[in-house]
């Protein structure tokens, strides 16, 4: 026998979820054919063979997780015609047969010649208890064993069973979700969070403004009055950054994506607006290479216009910051309201705008003066070519 492993796919992933898949069982395939599309907290990328053969069977179904190392597929008959087979058989250890493209984000993969394939949710249940689960709708990743060593027992999955007719199943998260609280988690127990808060009067700004845009460019002249806030921190090692890359948070069915626009500080406006809109359809279309999802020296969440509905809310909110970034920029939805200006009362229009600092390695005063540019840059009047 030969299985097929799901290979390293780099950047410290450990695990993917199965997309789709191109082959089935009795499929004669070639070799750097796609066999199957997966998803990391990264992108959608597609495996593939590294040999030509029959496919035997395809160990995990769509939706399913599966850790690197563990079988994709069994090809049958695996070995004979197989140029490095008169080096690896009879032994258990892995090998690398055929090459993998680069751009597929794989950098190798692996063969288990002769072993039978582990189970890829890691429950430990016996199969009396799995049947049991399939047949009560019962999904074992989320049910806690009472046994030996952390099995899970009948009267586990019948607990679970009854608590999904009471209160309907329960959902594992998936893909960018999943990612999504494991990042969020992290971000919670490592960053020591500071938010201020203010408004900046946006009453002149025309009805066409592109806000992002205006957003961006602020961050970007606030970085240069206070670099402290375009850095990295990590591991007790502060790097201040020269160029400014934005992090823009989008809100998508899947989850939230962060694409960064890169040296936002030397791009006009029409050429941010460009940039943001492939970025924006790149993530729509799940088409977003990994590379553009990393590097952010500071973040945007712009959840005013992230919902995109009148009915949305939230003026003020404490956005979290994502560790190496050390700030993230929220802002809200703009508001009108009644103003004073010279003792004199108009309807006035405000942006409202938050900052989420990392107290390990900003101040207070640098926060406040970084809050204090942006605001200043926000209520400047734009250069023509700007509109």
């Amino acid at each position: 026998m030969r299985y097929f492993a799901l290979p390293d796919l780099g950047e410290g992933l450990q695990e993917a979820e199965i997309v789709e898949w191109y082959v089935s069982e009795g499929d004669t395939v070639a070799i750097d054919q796609p066999l199957v599309a997966v998803e990391t907290d990264k992108a959608i990328v597609d495996v593939p063979s590294p040999q030509a053969g029959t496919i035997g069977q395809c160990f995990a179904a769509v939706g399913d997780s599966v850790n690197v190392g563990e079988p994709l597929v069994e090809f049958k008959g695996a070995g004979a015609d197989d140029k490095h087979s008169e080096q690896t058989s009879g032994t258990d250890k892995a090998t690398v047969v055929g090459e993998l493209p680069q751009d597929a984000a794989v950098k190798e993969d692996r063969f288990t010649i002769g072993a039978a394939p582990t189970a890829a949710t890691g429950v430990r249940a016996s199969p009396s208890v799995r049947a049991l689960a399939r047949r009560l709708g019962v999904e074992l990743s989320g049910v806690a064993g009472s046994g030996a060593d952390g099995r899970i027992t009948a009267e586990d999955v019948e607990r679970a069973g009854r608590v999904n007719a009471s209160h309907g199943p329960s959902q594992s998260l998936s893909g960018v979700r999943k990612s999504m609280a494991k990042n969020m988690a992290r971000a919670h127990a490592s960053v020591v969070p500071v938010t201020l808060f203010d408004e900046a009067d946006v009453t002149e700004w025309q009805a066409q403004e592109d806000i992002t845009v205006r957003l961006l460019q602020a961050i970007a002249a606030a970085c240069q009055a206070e670099p402290q806030l375009n850095a990295w921190f990590d591991d007790q090692q502060l790097r201040l950054l020269q160029q400014v890359d934005v992090g823009i948070a989008v809100d998508t069915e899947q989850g939230l994506f962060v694409p960064v626009l890169r040296d936002v500080a030397q791009r006009p406006a029409e050429d941010l607006r460009a940039g943001l809109a492939r970025l924006r359809d790149d993530v729509k279309n799940r088409s977003i290479p990994p590379e553009e999802l990393r590097g952010a020296t500071i973040t945007l969440s712009n959840y005013g216009s992230l919902a995109g509905s009148s009915q949305a809310a939230g003026s003020f909110g404490t956005p979290i910051v994502v560790p190496p970034t050390v700030a993230i920029v929220g802002a809200g939805r703009i508001q009108e309201k009644p103003m004073v200006s010279m003792g004199e009362l108009y309807a006035g229009k405000t942006l409202p705008l938050s900052l989420t600092f990392d107290h390990r390695v900003v101040t207070g005063g640098e926060a406040s003066r970084f809050l204090g540019a942006l605001i200043a840059d926000l209520q400047r009047e734009p250069a023509v070519i700007d509109r």
